[in-house]
């Protein structure tokens, strides 16, 4: 299946990329294979951050996707930048995470509540990636319950004091910014939340080290401590205990971006497992004319275009300012779950090979499965997806 959006027309529905999309695709996949697929593997097996690589992608565009250019960014729509991600995560999907959470849940939240004097400061340089971005959400008694947080930010003076454990914070190591939500107002739960930008150099600010992963070795993931560490008041994002809506909002963008990376990876698998089938001979065969491989890739077939259908539906409509908190829950569910069972096929098709690095398909198993995790859990999704269904169809005629 290539590239399809969905667009209205006058006859119905239509399935082609604009040439501008379609551009992006080639320019994408054209980096993706000269400059990361020679790295993909090393990088790998090394842990390491990918710097060089994130400084070229930076120069493509690529840290600033959806932002306009007068902040430094790309200007492109919400489709290409779901391309992009796609293209990126194919290849190497630490890549595809680390363009995902820098553009979905640091510039976008910025951009979308931030003050002119904040976008000037911090969203141009993120834009150009000059500086990197980080999210800080998640705590330990706050994963799929994002509203229970613990952190704290007190007003005192010119400044808030910020003290509490983010965990699982993606670009941790290299970010020099990151938006950090905390309780300003314990007493209002949820609505008690605020969102403030952080500069990882304020004292009090630590970064730990560097977690150890099943998969996206090369995406640096750190707790990140904030111990009285005083930020700006000039630095609150958005309203005051109105935290809790900028990371909803945020979270849908970020679950297509996800959702955009497992559909990556599920192209990965198919594209490798279809490879194999024609070259491995068995019984003086290519294994690829045997029943059991040939459902296997008619099974990865599917899944990987349902998956792209989703995540470009998901994409269209945040581009077109519609309702899209279903549509980005399901793209997430089901294209995650896709690259888990696409990489798991492909494992298969290449039997014992598909067992050793150099044949990839190994690195995008263990890849694809924290896809169903971050950015809200499978089970999380299905919560969604089902208080949307329910609102819809309990909703008065």
């Amino acid at each position: 299946m290539n590239a399809e959006t969905l667009a209205p027309t006058a006859t119905g529905m239509a399935f082609d990329l604009s040439e501008d999309q379609q551009a992006v695709r080639e320019m994408v996949r054209d980096f993706a294979e000269r400059e990361i697929r020679p790295v993909a593997q090393t990088i790998d097996e090394t842990h390491e951050f990918p710097a060089a690589t994130v400084k070229q992608m930076a120069e493509l565009g690529l840290m600033g996707m959806f932002v306009p250019e007068t902040y430094g960014g790309a200007g492109m729509d919400y489709v290409s930048y779901a391309i992009a991600i796609e293209e990126l995560s194919r290849v190497c999907a630490s890549h595809g995470v680390i363009a995902s959470a820098h553009n979905s849940l640091v510039c976008y939240p910025i951009l979308t509540y931030g003050s002119e004097a904040q976008k000037q400061k911090y969203l141009a340089p993120l834009a150009r990636g000059e500086a990197i971005g980080a999210y800080c959400l998640t705590e330990p008694n706050a994963g799929s319950n994002a509203a229970n947080q613990q952190a704290t930010a007190a007003a005192e003076g010119d400044a808030f004091v910020l003290n509490g454990t983010k965990l699982f914070v993606t670009n941790a190591g290299p970010a020099a910014t990151f938006v950090v939500y905390a309780a300003t107002d314990r007493a209002l739960g949820p609505k008690g939340i605020s969102a403030f930008i952080v500069d990882a150099a304020t004292p009090g600010v630590t970064k730990s080290k560097k977690e150890k992963k099943l998969g996206i070795h090369a995406s640096d993931t750190r707790e990140i401590v904030f111990a009285n560490a005083r930020v700006p008041k000039a630095n609150l994002l958005g309203e005051l205990n109105k935290g809790y809506t900028v990371a909803l909002a945020t979270l849908g963008g970020g679950r297509i971006g996800i959702a955009a990376q497992a559909l990556g990876i599920a192209q990965a698998s198919i594209e490798a497992a279809v490879r194999y089938a024609g070259e491995r001979r068995q019984f003086d065969r290519v294994i690829g004319e045997f029943d059991a491989i040939r459902h296997m890739l008619a099974d990865m077939a599917i899944e990987v275009d349902t998956a792209r259908l989703l995540v470009y539906q998901a994409s269209w409509l945040r581009d077109q300012g519609r309702p899209h908190v279903k549509e980005a829950s399901l793209a997430k569910w089901h294209a995650s779950e896709a690259a888990t069972r696409c990489a798991h096929m492909a494992i298969q098709v290449h039997g014992g090979y598909g067992y050793l690095s150099e044949f990839n398909v190994e690195r995008y198993w263990r890849d694809a499965r924290i896809t169903e995790i971050y950015e809200g859990t499978t089970e999380v999704q299905k919560m969604v997806v089902a208080g949307q269904v329910l609102k819809d169809h309990l909703r008065p005629a």
